[in-house]
């Protein structure tokens, strides 16, 4: 039996895990649980699973948690000190980090300096500190596996095959809402409008990402240090059906990919078990029912939140995490109707060309490149400045 740290357990990722879990209780335990300010659900979770620890994000929720649950032997923590308990539980051995965003890093990097093994599904922790975490990762002897399902596919494909042999990784992309939509009206776009993703069921951060195709720029950077290919070498192709998950294509012409139907599940239950496959109840993939599979490049112009992406690992140091802090902040203001679904790419762009890199050497100093960033990106929506 393994046992599991669910970071990020009331989001997509962690909900679908935890159905996993559900399916297979000869095989999982949950040990620790952390979640945000879904209350309501972490209760019904730890009804369920019983964890031995948990952690909210706020003082007030931990208190509501102890007088609901009651005489319930389970260990109510909160902030980032309840994540890092949660991700280093003397129990557990696999923390599943579904944290969304910049969150995810300080909690990632305690579990695997604990000594966990980490199915990683938070890109944001490699494309903030990608060298910091992979070194760490090897000084510890621990596994990584990729959760996201353009990463497992590409995990998956490498399998028994030399780096050596490979040309370039292919990242497909569903495209998003917005892949014919008239580039014309793009200012017209509303947090609902890009709320419907016609592929698959994520969060509402990853949804506005897919939509602007940043989520295939973080997946880029998170690809560089997953499995050390430098950018040149890593494409991204708009398939709309999101059955290719991702692509290796290797020196003598062959390409080897993954297929599936577009369910997190799948890649989610592999890197649980891995190297084993685990018997799931999926629908199988009718490739005849399919018809065609569609594949063409991406365009710059209507997604430049991609090309955003590959300058910042160009410019290597903070530049990723200032990257990434402006387009959280960013996502957060289209959200709540701030600013325009065409100010995204420009505010990023904008705090990127102010932002001062420095080498990554510590965490600290991404920390701080972050905090820096989400300050420049709040005052330029305050000031009307963008």
């Amino acid at each position: 039996m393994k046992n599991l740290t669910i970071l990020g357990s009331t989001g997509s990722i962690g909900v679908s895990t935890l159905e996993i879990v559900a399916a297979f209780p000869e095989r999982y335990r949950v040990v620790a649980l952390s979640a945000g300010n879904n209350i309501d659900l972490l209760q019904q979770q730890v009804e369920i699973f019983k964890p031995e620890i948990i952690s909210v994000q706020n003082e007030h929720d931990a208190e509501r948690l102890r007088r609901e649950l009651g005489s319930r032997e389970v260990e109510i923590c909160h902030g980032v000190a309840g994540m890092i308990r949660c991700a280093t539980a003397p129990a557990s051995e696999m923390v599943v980090a579904a944290v969304v965003g910049a969150a995810g890093l300080v909690p990632t990097m305690a579990a695997i300096k604990a000594g966990k093994d980490i199915a990683l599904a938070n890109k944001e922790t490699l494309v903030m500190a990608g060298n910091l975490i992979m070194a760490e990762v090897a000084a510890q002897g621990i596994r990584l596996i990729p959760v996201d399902s353009e990463h497992s596919a590409i995990f998956q494909s490498l399998a028994g095959q030399r780096v050596e042999d490979v040309r370039r990784l292919i990242l497909t992309a569903s495209g998003g809402p917005f892949r014919d939509y008239p580039l014309a009206r793009f200012a017209e776009i509303s947090p609902q409008d890009a709320l419907a993703h016609p592929n698959w069921s994520m969060g509402r951060k990853i949804t506005i990402d897919s939509a602007t195709m940043m989520n295939k720029g973080l997946e880029m950077i998170e690809a560089h240090w997953l499995f050390g290919f430098p950018a040149e070498q890593i494409a991204v192709h708009i398939h709309p059906e999101s059955i290719v998950h991702s692509l290796v294509e290797y020196r003598d012409g062959a390409l080897i990919a993954q297929l599936g139907i577009p369910d997190m599940k799948t890649p989610i239950a592999y890197a649980l078990s891995w190297p084993e496959r685990l018997p799931l109840s999926q629908p199988p993939l009718d490739l005849c029912g399919l018809g065609r599979l569609t594949f063409c490049q991406p365009d710059t112009q209507r997604f430049p939140c991609l090309q955003l992406a590959y300058d910042a690992l160009a410019g290597g140091g903070t530049l990723p995490a200032a990257m990434n802090a402006a387009n959280e902040v960013a996502v957060d203001a289209f959200l709540q109707q701030q600013i325009a679904f065409t100010k995204i790419p420009k505010l990023i762009e904008t705090v990127m060309s102010k932002h001062e890199q420095t080498e990554v050497t510590a965490i600290d100093l991404i920390l701080q490149a972050d905090i820096q960033a989400r300050k420049t990106a709040r005052e330029m929506i305050l000031g009307g400045l963008i």
